[in-house]
């Protein structure tokens, strides 16, 4: 069972990873990560069939840089907004760090200012400390469809 501390400071941790995709500060976004961070957005449906068939995997914090690195000089995707909203937190202590599950929903507002739901799911963290500070080891995002409505080009 987490003290009210620790649940403050895994609140805090998925707070400060909203609002840097959220504020597109992706380069800071990374450093969430530890140096073997992995991060994997899987649909809902592949995870209940056992199918690893993720969306985005990335399987370490270099490979999450690369694609944020691909995001500012190489590709081209629909610019927009995101503003994420999560939910309580579930945490739960383990023999390798704190389970962290939440729900998620995250909306994107397109440059002509027309905002639309844009992914709705859950998160399933792996945190522990490192250095004094809380860090992601793995971060599955489970999106509740595998149809995103338009490229999925950041995170969710």
């Amino acid at each position: 069972m987490p003290t009210p501390d620790d649940y403050f400071q895994l609140q805090r941790l998925l707070d400060l990873y909203a609002r840097l995709i959220d504020e597109d500060r992706l380069e800071e976004w990374v450093e969430l990560f530890s140096p073997e961070g992995r991060y994997e957005i899987i649909s809902r449906e592949n995870l209940a069939q056992g199918f690893a068939l993720p969306l985005m995997l990335c399987e370490n914090r270099n490979q999450i840089a690369d694609r944020v690195m691909s995001l500012r000089k190489a590709n081209i995707y629909n610019i927009h907004t995101d503003r994420h909203i999560i939910s309580q937190l579930h945490v739960e202590r383990s023999d390798d760090g704190w389970r962290v599950g939440a729900n998620y929903v995250l909306f994107q507002t397109n440059q002509e200012g027309v905002s639309s739901l844009y992914s709705v799911g859950r998160y399933d963290d792996l945190v522990r400390p490192v250095d004094g500070r809380l860090m992601f080891f793995s971060k599955r995002v489970i999106v509740d469809t595998g149809a995103v409505p338009s490229l999925l080009a950041t995170p969710i």
